[in-house]
């Protein structure tokens, strides 16, 4: 029984030694492959190293380093020249904008980028005075000169509503007699407005009391974004140039201590952006 004990032993060992075998031949075959992996012709990338440095350098002449002969990997020696060559450039640029200045180039592009903005400005007022012109004669056509407040500047044309006409006192939902006065402003946007729309709600100051919103704020917001909502079911104006927003009762246009002045600021202000203001 001892001898057979012995023999079961031995063999279990050989079992041991095959598996560390195996894990000596995987570990020589891997230290094999990253050696092959690693050779590389050194020729051929000392090569590709000059041509990158002649062409893509920041220094003059395809140079490695700032100053003659020292290397970047000498970075110690190369601070005082670093100063110098950094001063000497910026001195270079103050230099060349002193000779614009003198030869009058400074001054001539400052004063033709004033006359180009101007004329830009000019020439914007013009298109939408005419833009604002043909809005109050279709307006007019239609007997709603007396309803649309239209404004003009050389950014935009404003149709200003009177939020009488659109809401009910306290309330963001659009009164149904004024569907038709927004049908017909919205074919006006679809005609005129080639940029961005942005439709502004705004409020007197008197404060709420009880209701379904809080303060003025959400109220003109949520009458900003009554109308937009309905500009974006029932015109062809895309959603994504149309912006909406409530201002409350911070930019009056009257007084709002008389009844006539807080009517005047309770309005929705919609404007037409011209295609070069965005």
């Amino acid at each position: 029984m001892a001898r057979k004990k012995v023999e079961e032993e031995v063999k279990g060992g050989e079992g041991w030694l095959a598996t560390f075998s195996d894990l000596m031949n995987l570990l020589l075959c891997f230290y094999i492959m990253l050696f092959a992996m690693s050779t590389v012709d050194a020729e051929k990338i000392q090569a590709v190293s000059l041509a990158l440095q002649a062409t893509i350098s920041i220094f003059d002449a395809g140079a490695t380093a700032i100053g003659d002969g020292f290397l970047i990997g000498n970075g110690v020696s190369q601070l005082s020249e670093l100063s110098e060559y950094i001063n000497s450039t910026g001195k270079a640029a103050e230099e060349q904008d002193s000779q614009n200045m003198e030869d009058g180039q400074g001054q001539g592009s400052r004063e033709e980028l004033q006359e180009a903005l101007e004329e830009l400005q000019k020439r914007s007022l013009q298109e939408n005075e005419e833009t604002a012109e043909k809005v109050e004669e279709a307006l007019a056509e239609s007997v709603m000169g007396d309803q649309v407040e239209v404004t003009v500047t050389a950014q935009y044309v404003q149709l200003s509503l009177r939020g009488a006409l659109l809401f009910d006192s306290g309330s963001a939902q659009i009164r149904k007699d004024a569907l038709p006065v927004l049908d017909k402003v919205g074919v006006l946007l679809e005609k005129y407005a080639k940029g961005t729309v942005e439709v502004e709600g705004h409020t007197d100051n008197v404060p709420m009391s009880g209701g379904r919103y809080a303060n003025n704020n959400e109220l003109s917001s949520a009458r900003a974004l009554s109308i937009f909502d309905y500009l974006a079911a029932h015109t062809s104006l895309q959603p994504a140039n149309i912006k909406h927003s409530g201002r409350g009762e911070y930019i009056p246009i009257a007084d709002n201590a008389t009844e006539a002045g807080r009517a005047r600021n309770r309005r929705v202000e919609i404007r037409i952006y011209h295609s070069s203001a965005g």
